[in-house]
């Protein structure tokens, strides 16, 4: 379907890739992959006709579209929401029209000539291509998709300019569906989405019918969604089959071997430099000296990228606090005509970590400034424990960073003394490297602006952390990075995000919010939330487009009313069988599904030998050979019994919390 073809893109005396091969098929689903700045998007802009590369070619069928979602920079205006969906059927328009000044044409002619005969025949031709358009969809699938990604009703009238850049790139992404292009570019198309944007995004890529390429630092929508992976790393490209994770377990098997390989090769040249330079002066030596210099200037030598050295990061130790982090009591907050949400009670306590999630709108961001303190309630109270001590990342504090500062100084001006780590340190793990930190902030782009306002929320002191999309501008090494340094993180933690694999592991509660709705706790993290969901709504895992969501109080687990102590003493109990029984139960779990997936890999190779006509041939390799395999298998039944057994008491013990 389209092909790439010795690819060169470089700006100024930096190469981002070249020699650059590869093929895209039908239908195909391709991730592409790589840290911040190694040419992923670059090589996107390319396909997509925004950037001409300095030299090689990109060829595709004539008459194939290519539909481009860049990260940000769109901006739309002096059109209706509907009307800018409704251009995305423009051909689909310009057929109707034609069909419709050949008709009018047709009424002045004579039914009996030649050109009456030659015109009904091009509107027959026309009305067949008409019907492949299926232009009776239009209006429904546009307002499917649009009420998809989030849309209402009455935003169908209004024009688009009135709508903020998120909102703007959701205009653009319901554009490029309704086009269906045979091949469909998307750069972090979650950036600006929901989790229930998301969740529809998903269903539409996984039923489209074009090719898509995808570059997301979402694992769980890459994992579910792509079956092909082009890595990029140091100006070269390398393909690997599989999802991003299979990707990721390709990619430390070919460093491995290319390691031992290297050491291999490092060894013989050593033994054959050695031998030059001990026999170099011996005449009767000379032409095996000779010969061994020729085979050195030979060898090709193996190259082993330096690899980003594996960093982690950890908060500074959070002074101690009261049980009582923070409490809302019947709080409500208005703002004008507009009232975000009412009666809202709660409690956040001593080491709780709380997904915050629900649509853009829906009184997120208006939650987390009020539970900070930086926003007053417009009725009820609002209390901070004595000794929180609070810290807030929001998208917005990236805004006001002094520009004239550098990037380290602008850290470094707010880190304390005494931190285990340096302000470069923890800038590198977040992207910034080298000469990176020395950059001035006013220079950086909004991505890299919202990445330093993030560190420097990072290294102050706080028992209270509140993170509002910390991970949008972070690839997949820093996601981990700060993943892990949450898990650790002893203090309190309130996070918005609707990324999966980020916040599964970090997360013990999660708080949703809804138009018009009181917001709601459920006792797990965000799939066992999303799972809840899928139950009220009918098992539907994506709601279809449209339609709206199904009252929701019904489903309030019922019981007898706690009050604040006994709920504390519960959620407390909770907490402690929680951190002593199932973290460890689930630690032990993931260890031995690491052991299944080795014991399978050893099998395999076993059973290659076992193939073999060296092993099958020899008698006593033979025996030995099915004596270790054996000796497998009753290992791998062992830790399958084993997996079951966890996999049942795990299940019981969430059932049991999340009652």
């Amino acid at each position: 379907m389209l092909a790439v073809k010795n690819l060169r893109v470089e700006f100024g005396p930096r190469v981002i890739f070249k020699d650059l091969t590869f093929s895209i098929g039908e239908k195909e689903r391709i991730a592409f992959a790589g840290h911040n700045g190694a040419g992923k998007s670059t090589l996107m802009k390319c396909i997509g006709g925004v950037l001409p590369p300095n030299g090689g070619e990109i060829t595709k069928p004539k008459h194939h579209r290519i539909g481009y979602l860049p990260q940000e920079g769109i901006h739309i205006k002096g059109i209706s929401l509907f009307e800018e969906a409704e251009s995305a059927f423009a051909e689909t328009k310009a057929i109707q029209e034609k069909i419709d000044r050949y008709a009018a044409e047709l009424e002045k002619l004579d039914p009996r000539s030649a050109p009456f005969s030659d015109l009904l025949n091009k509107i027959g031709e026309l009305e067949l291509l008409l019907d492949g358009h299926d232009p009776a969809r239009m209006r429904p699938k546009i307002q499917a998709v649009l009420s998809g990604l989030g849309f209402k009703h009455e935003d169908f009238d209004r024009d688009c300019g009135e709508f903020s850049g998120g909102w703007q790139m959701r205009i653009a992404m319901a554009k490029l569906f309704l086009a269906e292009p045979e091949i469909l570019l998307l750069d972090e198309p979650t950036n600006h989405l929901d989790i229930n944007a998301q969740r529809f995004m998903e269903s539409y890529l996984h039923n489209y019918k074009g090719a898509i390429i995808l570059i997301s630092h979402d694992r769980s929508m890459m994992d579910g969604l792509t079956t092909r992976t082009i890595a990029f790393h140091h100006g070269r490209a390398e393909e690997f089959t599989g999802n991003y994770s299979s990707y990721e377990t390709q990619l430390k098997e070919r460093q491995d071997n290319l390691r031992k390989q290297k050491v291999n090769q490092d060894r013989e040249i050593a033994k054959t430099e050695q031998f030059i330079n001990r026999f170099r002066a011996q005449a009767n030596k000379a032409s095996q000296v000779q010969s061994r210099i020729k085979h050195l200037a030979k060898i090709e030598r193996i190259q082993i990228d330096s690899q980003d050295a594996v960093m982690s990061f950890r908060f500074p130790d959070p002074p101690a606090s009261t049980h009582l982090v923070a409490k809302l009591e019947n709080a409500a907050q208005q703002y004008g005509d507009l009232t975000v949400f009412k009666n809202l009670d709660l409690e956040v306590t001593r080491g709780e970590k709380i997904a915050i999630v629900g649509p853009n709108g829906a009184g997120k961001s208006t939650f987390c400034r009020m539970i900070t303190g930086e926003e007053k309630p417009s009725t009820g109270n609002h209390e901070l424990g004595p000794k929180s001590l609070p810290s807030f990342f929001n998208q917005n504090h990236a805004d006001e960073l002094d520009p004239d500062l550098t990037v380290i100084e602008t850290v470094e001006q707010i880190q304390t003394r005494g931190s285990k780590m340096t302000a470069r340190d923890v800038l590198g793990c977040f992207l910034f490297k080298g000469d990176d930190v020395f950059k001035k902030v006013g220079v950086l782009s909004g991505g890299e602006r919202s990445r330093v306002a993030l560190v420097r929320m990072l290294v102050r002191p706080a028992n209270f952390l509140i993170l509002d999309e910390p991970t949008n501008h972070l690839d997949m090494q820093s996601q981990d990075i700060l993943q892990k340094a949450l898990i650790d993180y002893p203090g309190t933690l309130l996070i918005v995000s609707h990324n999966r694999n980020f916040l599964d592991p970090i997360v013990e509660k999660t708080m949703e919010f809804r138009p018009n709705e009181d917001p709601r706790m459920f006792a797990g993290n965000l799939t066992y939330y999303l799972d809840k969901v899928e139950e009220e709504e009918g098992g539907s895992a994506i709601p279809s487009a449209g339609s709206t969501p199904k009252a929701t109080q019904a489903a309030k687990p019922q019981g007898p009313k706690l009050n604040p102590k006994e709920r504390r003493k519960r959620d407390a109990a909770n907490r402690d069988k929680r951190n002593k029984i199932l973290k460890p139960m689930q630690s032990e779990f993931e260890k031995v599904e690491t052991t299944i997936s080795e014991l399978e890999a050893a099998q395999a190779l076993l059973t290659g030998h076992l193939e073999s006509p060296e092993v099958s041939s020899d008698p006593e390799k033979l025996r030995e050979t099915t004596n270790a395999y054996e000796k497998l298998a009753r290992k791998l039944e062992h830790a399958f019994t084993k997996w079951e057994d966890l996999s049942a008491q795990i299940e019981k013990l969430e059932a049991e919390l999340g009652a």
